[in-house]
């Protein structure tokens, strides 16, 4: 099928521009400019769909590079599904995830990246690739990231957080980074000194300190910061590829924008909860409710300025990407484990559905561009992880993720208004946005338009993700 985007402003990481967008089957044939006749024959005549785009934007699909669906963590799990998180996450304009197979300690590596091949096939309504956690690092495990990197998975992540769960410790990841150096694949770090954490958790608890409010106080920034410094050494001393996720706090984007000043392959993500909530506002909200917010890393002090501070180093490119670390749990029978024990909270946030609203809301306040919006969640990511060229592109070859955003509309956010994540809250409850994700299309089909849920699940496909393309 044919179908035409007219009368839009086509919005690129590279600028914006005025122009048609021309799709052929599941890829852009062309972007023209409006009314052209320049292939040889009325576009808009001949086209099988045309959609009028007239005064909203045109951008890429978002491309949201860190998500958890059905994640075993804390006794439970992500209450999202390959399906139910997928289909949110087309309803706010993200046509691309990449999420992360696990391999816990005593696990082949190739068996988690089976399983998580088993949950997602068939079960996607978009495009889908996944990570690598690597649950311990051993001979068999260092030969499986040349394996799996062969198969199209290229990034591997680490955690210096959570001893017993996922927890590597130096010399491991060390061993990991050389390897990860030898064959090109990025590695990616959960970056807080867990075994500090531990003990400050257990002497709150020991002081009966047990609230939501206290999840954040066990995990101190500077603790944050100094995972982040002895990551980034690492990967200096061993030439491999850094990209440390869910940064949150100021003091950890400075110590990743010095190694970039160094010329090191250094690189931040943060996410929507680091730019909009708090400590105080969220965590510290009355009774048990602040479990809502319980992420890891933590949401951080604004009094402390952390939030200002993350959304400069997006204007100067300290920070690369947004994601949302999406790792949904309800309320009721998930979150309410840690009752009493905020320890035993799962750690997680819901947000694939919202990022793209809300970095948006971001341009209409002027803490970012137009341009730098489409750059951090969709270009950006997809040139970080090996998806430039058919991903976060509007250019010809490119597969058709598009989607056309109303800057006059208006996006409500929360649960019973535009909430789709399988989940009994919504962490945004409340908030509103200056702009609206009309119409999306996942290789030329339409997902999304007039309000309704057009896709499938099944439709999405996994994507075999060269090495990355965004290294110096």
């Amino acid at each position: 099928m044919t179908t035409l985007i007219t009368g839009g402003t086509v919005v690129n990481a590279t600028g914006r521009t005025r122009a048609d967008v021309l799709i052929d089957g599941e890829t852009i044939a062309a972007l023209v400019a409006p009314g052209s006749t320049a292939l040889g024959h009325d576009l808009a005549a001949s086209a099988e769909r045309v959609i009028d785009a007239t005064g909203r934007y045109v951008i890429p699909g978002g491309v949201d590079v860190h998500t958890h669906m059905e994640l075993p963590f804390g006794g439970t799990a992500a209450s999202d599904t390959f399906e139910t998180g997928t289909t949110a996450a087309a309803w706010g304009g993200t046509t691309t995830i990449v999420d992360f197979a696990v391999q816990r300690t005593g696990e082949r590596v190739q068996d988690g990246l089976a399983a998580w091949h088993e949950k997602a096939a068939g079960n996607c309504a978009i495009d889908y690739g996944f990570h690598q956690i690597l649950g311990g690092v051993d001979e068999d495990a260092l030969k499986a990231m040349d394996e799996l990197v062969s198969e199209g998975v290229t990034s591997f992540k680490l955690f210096m957080a959570y001893p017993g769960v996922f927890y590597s410790t130096d010399d491991q990841i060390l061993l990991a980074m050389q390897r990860a150096r030898d064959n090109g694949a990025t590695i990616m770090m959960h970056a807080e000194n867990g075994p500090a954490i531990d003990a400050l958790v257990a002497q709150h608890l020991a002081r009966g300190e047990t609230s939501p409010y206290f999840h954040g106080v066990s995990r101190p920034w500077q603790l944050e910061e100094e995972a982040t410094h002895r990551a980034i050494m690492l990967a200096d001393l061993t030439g491999a590829p850094l990209y440390v996720v869910h940064v949150s706090a100021k003091q950890a984007i400075a110590q990743i924008a010095a190694a970039r000043s160094r010329g090191l392959n250094v690189f931040g993500e943060t996410c929507p909860q680091y730019l909009y909530l708090s400590l105080e506002e969220q965590l510290g909200a009355p009774g048990f409710e602040g479990a809502k917010w319980v992420c890891s890393t933590p949401l951080r002090s604004r009094e402390e300025g952390h939030q200002d501070d993350l959304w400069r180093a997006l204007r100067t490119n300290e920070a690369q990407v947004v994601s949302t670390d999406h790792c949904p749990f309800c309320l009721k029978d998930q979150k309410e484990l840690g009752l009493g024990n905020f320890s035993k909270i799962p750690n997680g946030i819901g947000g694939v559905e919202h990022r793209m609203d809300l970095l948006y809301q971001g341009v209409v306040d002027g803490k970012i561009s137009l341009e730098r919006w489409v750059e951090i969640c969709c270009t950006t990511p997809a040139r970080m992880f090996g998806l430039h060229g058919t991903k976060g592109v509007l250019a010809p070859g490119a597969d058709a993720d598009v989607v056309v955003y109303d800057p006059a509309g208006h996006t409500s956010i929360g649960y019973g208004k535009t909430h789709h994540m399988n989940m009994d809250h919504s962490a945004w409850e409340g908030f509103e946005i200056d702009g609206h994700v009309d119409t999306v299309l996942s290789r030329g089909q339409v997902v999304i338009d007039g309000g309704q849920f057009h896709g499938r699940a099944g439709h999405g496909r996994f994507l075999r993700r060269g090495l990355s393309q965004y290294l110096v």
